[in-house]
């Protein structure tokens, strides 16, 4: 008995040590804390008929990242160029594109960017001759009536409502 009353003295000095070595964590506060932004690839799997629709969807993948990270200096910069590399027979797409590149306005640049969306399906659908473009959908955008927008993968990244809901929408279609 004697060696138990002197056992746990012993253990609990053992166990708790003498307070010298501990580690001092550095706790960011959540103003310093960030979200990983969205990448537009370099590259991707989808090839085209000709350069131009090549092009325009390049450009279109980085506006889409630009809104999935709610910049709307980006996504008009990348509007712009989306409007210059067009041919003149997509006028109602140029005009989608402008309206986005004259606005740093995230919101009026989603609106715009469902429409862009519209009249951009018949070019890939035309224009692509390999790999895959993902056509996925939100059904939350625009007060639930929707929306649809392309994607190079299969992972979701909503443009429509960018961090708010990154991951809201599936994939309705692929374009071969």
């Amino acid at each position: 008995m004697q060696r138990l009353i002197l056992f746990f003295p012993i253990l609990f000095l053992v166990a708790c040590g003498d307070g010298t070595n501990h580690q001092e964590v550095g706790i960011d506060p959540p103003s310093a804390v960030k979200a990983e932004k969205a990448a537009t690839p370099d590259s991707f799997d989808a090839t085209f008929a000709d350069g131009m629709t090549g092009a325009v969807f390049q450009h279109y993948l980085k506006l889409r990242t630009a809104l999935v990270n709610d910049d709307g200096g980006d996504a008009a910069a990348a509007a712009g160029n989306l409007a210059e590399s067009l041919g003149e027979d997509y006028p109602e797409l140029r005009t989608a594109a402008t309206t986005i590149a004259a606005t740093d306005d995230v919101a009026a640049q989603r609106v715009a960017f469902g429409a862009m969306t519209k009249e951009l399906e018949p070019l890939l659908r035309q224009g692509i001759t390999g790999g895959t473009i993902y056509k996925q959908h939100c059904p939350m955008a625009f007060d639930s009536a929707g929306a649809d927008w392309f994607s190079d993968t299969k992972e979701i990244r909503n443009p429509y409502f960018g961090e708010r809901m990154l991951t809201c929408g599936k994939v309705i279609a692929t374009l071969e």
